[in-house]
């Protein structure tokens, strides 16, 4: 799924005919490896996506624009400064390199016309957004390479830009066909006709390589040793059109879907090399295919790096408490065993008259027992025999005391670990900086992140439950974290109004509205199945979901956010579907 050279050929071609004379108008950095210009043309405003992520590098005009950090990064503060205001005026393509070099026309400090240029490289865990001046040298970039990194080519401030190494690749663009085969047949016999071309071809994906073998050899693979006159008549054939196709820029964006309806591949021709396993769908442009095929890969990507941190305290928590809960449980079973003592203090007490100081042990009949059985007892010699009675009767009013204690803490450990549960499951669902936000706050109140001395506690600025409307026109509404969760079911939610939570699995509070009406089959089957696709029960088949009246729905007095308990419930199954979900949804 490598965008190759000459899909960023057409990529350009895209960028000339929509872009060419527009104004940079405004520059967002929205994470570490991705910048967007928002540029102003004759069309309107088009925003220009440069991502250098390892599994997502790309460059297009996109529909869906990241949200952008608070403070901004120093790359993008430099990129404002300097490129605000800018035309773009060229953008250039070394032959089939896979970088584009987006050339601006832009106004110093002093009023001269300058160039400056970003150099987009899409090259896998290579990959960058280089900031260039008139003169090639360097004025930032995404990635900073230095000589510990790589020898042979600085990414650094001050440095001159060089190209990337060029490969011992043919380019189509300027090679005949006949040398291309030529390259291709001085392969060793045992290489595929697919590998010889990627190893041959300057700009062309392993995709692109395995759609010219599979038309070249009708489906059935093939070797560099069993190219006949035949095969390389086709080969020639299929080369041949394939050279137009970059030369022309007459290619057009196909995506292959696989049967899970999860993108498998792109090209800019079509694919037939997956046979059933996939649809080949073509799309309206190159840059639609790029943000269907990576947005929500890219969107996981992003809440995944901006909330590390409060995965790390609450992944440090919640093992502290495993821990805790394993020792306590180890020390509650020793507390089992607690009648043992009485047992031993009582059979001493029955015995004290033949008993003496100085005894380390003693075996006596023990009288609990039918038939009386012998017992071994310890003693301590330099206590008397009472005493000795008593020490075992003060160990077993200690062990008696501790279960108590014991069996309260587990079960308020077990409460916070459940707590911790439902905080996982919300920041596996945060999709927007709002959602970590409030997820931040809320920890920040609970006592699990530390608040600098001085610093004032932000209480969670919560943005309201999700809404939804059922097939039959009743309002469902969704919590998004635990504190909303408690506004929706404790206060928004009237006493008759339906509660609806997965049973026994994290998820969020859902309530369905009946606002004086009846519930229908389809409604409660509706929000059954919302709370099903809001809980860490999402990707299951088949989930059971508890349902009742809001007025059998209690928060104890002491729970943490979120976590109430209810009675005279009912359960329903439901299977998740995300895209009827979102069918539902309506604006709030």
């Amino acid at each position: 799924m490598a965008l190759d050279g000459v899909f960023l050929r057409h990529l350009k071609k895209e960028i000339e005919s929509a872009a060419l004379g527009a104004r940079v108008d405004k520059i967002y950095q929205p994470s570490r490896y991705e910048l967007v210009l928002s540029m102003r043309g004759h069309d309107g405003t088009k925003k220009l996506l440069m991502s250098a992520r390892t599994s997502s590098a790309r460059i297009n005009f996109t529909r869906y624009v990241p949200e952008n950090p608070k403070e901004p990064p120093m790359l993008c503060m430099l990129l404002r400064k300097r490129l605000t205001g800018a035309r773009l005026f060229a953008v250039r393509q070394p032959d089939l390199e896979r970088l584009l070099c987006l050339d601006f026309s832009a106004v110093n400090e002093l009023g001269d016309h300058i160039v400056l240029t970003l150099v987009v490289e899409v090259m896998g865990r290579y990959s960058n957004v280089i900031f260039v001046d008139g003169d090639g040298k360097i004025i930032d970039s995404l990635r900073r390479v230095d000589a510990s990194m790589s020898s042979e080519r600085l990414i650094l401030p001050g440095v001159t830009y060089q190209l990337p190494p060029p490969q011992n690749k043919l380019c189509m663009l300027t090679v005949r066909t006949e040398n291309i085969i030529d390259r291709v047949c001085s392969m060793p016999g045992s290489t595929s006709l697919s590998k010889a071309l990627l190893f041959s071809l300057q700009g062309v994906s392993p995709v692109v390589c395995r759609e010219i073998e599979q038309r070249v050899s009708r489906g059935t693979g093939l070797k560099i040793a069993e190219m006949t006159d035949d095969y390389k008549s086709r080969l020639t054939f299929f080369l041949g059109r394939l050279a137009d196709t970059a030369k022309n820029i007459s290619g057009q964006p196909y995506m292959a879907v696989g049967k899970d309806k999860k993108p498998l591949d792109f090209s800019f021709i079509p694919m037939e090399q997956y046979g059933t396993a996939a649809a080949v769908s073509r799309e309206k442009t190159f840059s639609e295919l790029l943000d269907d095929f990576y947005g929500e890969r890219d969107r996981i990507e992003r809440m995944r790096v901006r909330s590390s941190d409060l995965m790390r305290v609450l992944t440090t928590a919640s093992a502290r408490l495993s821990r805790k809960i394993n020792v306590q449980q180890v020390e509650l079973e020793r507390c089992s065993k607690r009648d043992e003592l009485r047992i031993c203090g009582d059979v001493l007490s029955a015995n004290l008259y033949c008993l003496k100081r100085g005894q380390t042990s003693v075996e006596l009949q023990n009288f609990y027992e039918e038939p009386p059985k012998t017992v071994k007892i310890d003693l301590d010699p330099s206590c008397t025999p009472s005493q000795n009675a008593q020490k075992y009767y003060k160990a077993y009013r200690k062990a008696k005391t501790a279960e108590e204690m014991l069996n309260v803490q587990i079960n308020t450990a077990k409460r916070e670990l459940e707590y911790l549960s439902t905080v996982f499951d919300e920041l596996s669902r945060a999709s927007n900086e709002q959602d970590i936000s409030d997820i931040r706050s809320e920890l920040s109140e609970q006592g699990y992140i530390r608040v600098p001395r001085g610093a004032k506690k932000r209480k969670s600025t919560s943005h309201g439950a999700m809404q939804f409307r059922s097939s039959d026109g009743f309002r469902i509404f969704v919590g998004r974290n635990n504190h909303e969760n408690d506004f929706l079911t404790l206060k928004q939610a009237k006493k008759t109004d339906l509660w609806f939570h997965t049973k026994n699995i994290p998820g969020s509070h859902v309530v369905l509205f009946l606002d004086g009406r009846q519930p229908t089959k389809t409604a409660v089957s509706e929000a059954a199945m919302l709370a099903a696709c809001y809980s860490r029960g999402r990707a299951s088949s088949n989930v059971a979901v508890d349902y009742t009246e809001i007025r059998h729905v209690s928060k104890p007095q002491g729970a943490k956010p979120g976590m109430v308990i209810y009675v005279k419930n009912r359960t329903i199954f439901a299977a998740p579907d995300i895209a009827v979900s979102e069918k539902l949804r309506v604006a709030p």
